[in-house]
């Protein structure tokens, strides 16, 4: 069974706090960092933001893992963990079976062990629903879009990093924006380009379902000297996809997870 919040709040099965727009009633546990929170035969780990003051509904980034990774090494990336600390968001990195995400087909159980970590989550830190973030490095990212496609709904953002699912998968939902990095040298999960090595075909799944019109040039942008971004963006009738490509490889890019979450939490752009 696929669970939204909705249906969970509908179900009685979390309640809402109007007054912070946030999950509750909520009790933080003791498991943080390196401790994992046991969910079942599962886990996940969590990493509260600086300066967090213990009361403020918190925006989540879900990270999917890349292969052979678990939950911990997102949390200690200085292009990911330090990122969601120095902007008071709290970072969510569940923990795949053998090290790899169950991602291939719609009945995925990673998008109902999802549901149930952010339902875990919710009892343990208030948070803000209309900032839930989901993201995914590699195999993760194409995880990542396994579950907007699936579970996407309640999702404020997708930021996937170097990897991605076939143009012609059926989404029953969807994030209310899609914001995409790659690397044209990637020589691990390659940057897929349509006829004419159009490069808007690797969103097409999003700019689809998102009802996009034409794209616009973002232009160039950078937040180290030694690499370059492009952007391409489209506005659409339900939300906004972003591509951001570089002339790299196979890797998270410094400073883009920063950037995205930058953007979307309105904040002046810093790095990391």
């Amino acid at each position: 069974m696929r669970y939204t919040f909705a249906l969970l709040a509908a179900l009685g099965l979390i309640t809402v706090a109007p007054q912070a727009d946030a999950m509750g009633p909520w009790k933080k546990s003791d498991c943080h960092l390196d401790q994992p929170c046991e969910l079942g035969a599962r886990s996940y780990h969590v990493m509260e933001p600086d300066g967090w003051d213990g009361e403020t509904p918190l925006p989540v980034l879900v990270h999917y893992h890349g292969w052979g990774r678990n939950g911990i090494h997102a949390q200690k990336s200085d292009r990911i963990g330090a990122s969601t600390k120095r902007r008071g968001v709290l970072l969510v990195t569940p923990n795949s079976v053998g090290r790899a995400w169950n991602y291939w087909s719609p009945d995925s159980t990673e998008v109902d062990f999802t549901n149930l970590v952010l339902e875990d989550v919710a009892k343990h830190y208030p948070v803000d629903l209309e900032k839930i973030y989901v993201s995914g490095y590699s195999l993760g990212s194409v995880m990542a879009w396994r579950y907007a496609c699936e579970s996407g709904d309640h999702v404020a953002a997708l930021l996937a990093i170097a990897g991605t699912m076939r143009t012609d998968v059926e989404c029953a939902e969807a994030p209310h924006e899609v914001r995409h990095v790659h690397g044209l040298d990637d020589s691990v999960m390659g940057f897929p380009t349509g006829p004419g090595n159009d490069p808007s075909y690797a969103v097409g799944l999003w700019r689809a379902r998102l009802g996009c019109g034409a794209g616009q040039d973002g232009g160039d942008w950078q937040v180290r000297e030694f690499l370059t971004f492009h952007r391409e963006a489209w506005e659409c009738d339900a939300g906004k996809v972003v591509l951001d490509l570089h002339p790299g490889g196979h890797f998270v890019p410094h400073g883009w997870i920063g950037r995205q979450l930058d953007e979307l939490l309105g904040l002046t752009p810093s790095y990391p």
